[in-house]
């Protein structure tokens, strides 16, 4: 059973993160060159919210209109669901399903070790998946084994 460090080794645990006070305009180029849909907010090595592409949508389906000079902590998620590096892939997508969540930061040893998306789990999912059967396959068929 795969587990988030399983999946971590396989992604690599590079994080962007952000400040509160990083204005928004800086925070969606940061976004963009990074090609990630999430960063979490750090202060003083502190994790302290994350903040989405998803996020910034609802406030523009909100306001009708963005000032781009205001800052990350106007729309920030503070409270923050995270997962430790111990934890099955399907606990994590238990857990992204029942609470609606894209990304899950990694918190190991009261630290940041990470930051998981939905398409990472289900792509690790996926990968499993084609590997059981796979050896299936090769179990049915007789192959894939020394004689």
């Amino acid at each position: 059973m795969l587990t988030v460090r399983d999946l971590l080794r396989i992604k690599g645990a590079d994080v962007w993160s952000v400040t509160p006070s990083t204005n928004l305009l800086d925070m969606l180029r940061m976004l963009g060159e990074k090609d990630v849909g999430a960063l979490v907010v750090m202060e003083d090595e502190k994790l302290v919210g994350i903040i989405s592409e998803r996020d910034f949508a609802r406030l523009i389906g909100k306001s009708g209109c963005v000032p781009l000079n205001g800052q990350v902590e106007m729309i920030m998620t503070r409270e923050v669901f995270h997962v430790d590096p111990s934890q099955t892939i399907e606990q994590v997508m238990q857990l992204m399903s029942a609470k609606h969540i894209r990304h899950l930061p990694v918190i190991e040893d009261g630290k940041l070790a990470g930051l998981i998306s939905i398409g990472d789990v289900v792509k690790a999912i996926i990968s499993d998946q084609q590997s059981l059967i796979r050896n299936l396959e090769d179990y049915i068929e007789g192959s894939g084994y020394v004689r």
